[in-house]
């Protein structure tokens, strides 16, 4: 007699993918313990607040059919541009916008306490698999605070929000946006990357013709590679598919 064999299906990992031409031949998406850092041009902010709408779709069209924590270290959500991205994935802005949670931060100690002390009550209170930080150094860059002091806390922070996203198997991620060039922002930069196990850079096109590029530095699966960033002339409903 035949032997019956039971095969059991099991089912990937969701990822949050961007949904944008070129960059996801890139990079597929984030994947359940990731933490991230984006670094560069302003457009990592435009991003962030992408990924925070995209978020809430179902997982089968990129999403994670979650809320998300939006630790806001710069003022820089931007509640107008969430309604626009919401409207363009055919989602309501209103519900999309009731489901972003916003902590926002305006000294390093407030952005050390939120992070430390809140964020995981404010994960699990809110059920979100995404929490972002947003302008994640620029609190640590204050003038007013010793080098030695900003250095050192931010060490312990990055340290934590990467034994977080493991240990929560969720998604963090830390938005870096230009800031004045000098050895402490140098030194905040290299921890960031350090500490995260995925780093993207939106920059600037060396060559000819001119444009924004999208280069994934490091990521412990996906091969490392660069793309063309969509031009800033377009809509997001021209280079994003399948968002209809």
């Amino acid at each position: 007699m035949a032997q019956k064999t039971a095969v059991q299906t099991v089912s990937s990992p969701a990822t949050l993918s961007f949904n944008m031409q070129n960059i996801d031949s890139v990079f597929p998406g984030f994947m359940p313990g990731d933490f991230a850092a984006i670094y560069g041009l302003h457009q990592v902010l435009s991003l962030s607040l992408r990924l925070a709408v995209r978020a809430q779709l179902p997982c089968q069209l990129g999403g994670l059919e979650s809320s998300v924590v939006f630790v806001d270290g710069g003022n820089t959500f931007r509640l107008y541009k969430v309604s626009r991205m919401a409207r363009q994935h055919s989602l309501r802005p209103r519900d999309v916008l009731k489901r972003i949670f916003i902590s926002r931060a305006f000294t390093m100690h407030q952005m050390t306490s939120i992070i430390l002390e809140g964020l995981e009550e404010a994960t699990r209170k809110y059920d979100a698999k995404l929490a972002i930080i947003s302008d994640f150094e620029g609190l640590y860059l204050d003038r007013d605070t010793p080098p030695e002091e900003s250095r050192e806390v931010f060490k312990q922070v990055a340290a934590y929000i990467s034994e977080f996203a493991k240990k929560k198997n969720m998604i963090v991620l830390a938005t870096c946006p230009p800031h004045y060039y000098s050895r402490p922002s140098l030194f905040l930069h290299t921890i960031a990357c350090a500490r995260s196990n995925v780093a993207i850079s939106i920059t600037k096109k060396p060559t000819y013709p001119f444009g924004k590029q999208f280069t994934l530095e490091k990521h412990p699966v996906f091969q490392l590679g660069r793309a063309d960033f969509p031009s800033d002339c377009l809509t997001l409903n021209d280079f994003a598919r399948g968002d209809q």
